[in-house]
């Protein structure tokens, strides 16, 4: 599939268009509204069609992803678990050093790249977290990440498909790292990359799977201020910020894999 994102300078132009379009309709939602009609909550302009997505995302995790999730921590050692989920994180160092070159932060991409080090070296391929025993913990890093620290916004909250919670700046940010930047996933061959994918999309889910109990009342609203919070606490590098997004209804958490 990278083949075909091979003009790499039009994607990107394709990126930023469709953040700015993201950022103009954000813009035109906090329009005073005519008299009359619905409020529409600016941070989420599109609920009605994102709670649509949300239910077909939920009843495919139900019936089908959740389930594999579930046998798959059944059956797989703690000890293992554990190192297939260092070994993916471990491929993911590489994105956050160039993010973090790219957001002029010498010292996290000194981490990043420490961190890929010891732990492919020392750590059995990434099997082992050596580098956080070190003193060397992860400083995960992205676009969106990146696209926030240069001052754009994050655009009106998304439910994608699939993909879940998102935004216009966090997708842009997930297609960059994907498809324009270097990844370790360029040397995967075929069929055995999408086994990989396959395998790592289980592992993630299944983590996930214990914070389940942490949710309480309208899911929809949970995930998405959990997603929002997650994203501003990283884009502000875990600084503590006027949360925009809590309300004094609203569940407040950040879980980890979003």
């Amino acid at each position: 599939m990278r083949q075909f994102f091979s003009g790499r300078f039009p994607l990107v132009t394709l990126i930023l268009a469709m953040l700015l379009a993201g950022q103009v309709q954000a813009q035109a939602m906090q329009e005073p509204a005519p008299e009359g009609s619905t409020p529409v909550d600016p941070k989420d302009p599109y609920e009605s069609w994102n709670r649509s997505v949300f239910t077909f995302n939920e009843t495919i995790d139900r019936w089908v992803l959740k389930p594999v999730a579930q046998a798959y921590r059944t059956v797989t050692p703690t000890p293992v678990d554990r190192g297939v989920t260092n070994f993916f994180n471990n491929l993911q160092e590489v994105r956050n050093f160039i993010n973090s070159l790219l957001q002029l932060k010498g010292e996290s991409a000194v981490v990043a790249a420490g961190r890929f080090t010891y732990n492919t070296v020392f750590g059995l391929g990434g099997l082992f977290d050596v580098a956080t025993a070190f003193d060397l913990p992860e400083r995960p890093e992205d676009f969106g990440q990146t696209l926030g620290y240069w001052g754009a916004g994050s655009g009106p909250y998304l439910m994608l498909p699939f993909l879940g919670p998102s935004t216009p700046r966090h997708f842009g940010g997930l297609a960059t790292d994907g498809f324009v930047f270097p990844s370790l996933w360029d040397a995967a061959e075929s069929p055995e990359v999408y086994y990989a994918r396959a395998l790592q999309i289980v592992d993630k889910r299944a983590d996930l799977i214990p914070a389940e109990g942490f949710i309480s009342g309208d899911s929809y609203i949970f995930v998405r201020n959990a997603f929002l919070q997650r994203r501003e606490y990283l884009i502000n590098d875990g600084k503590v910020t006027e949360d925009p997004f809590a309300s004094d209804d609203d569940e407040d958490l950040m879980l980890e894999g979003f």
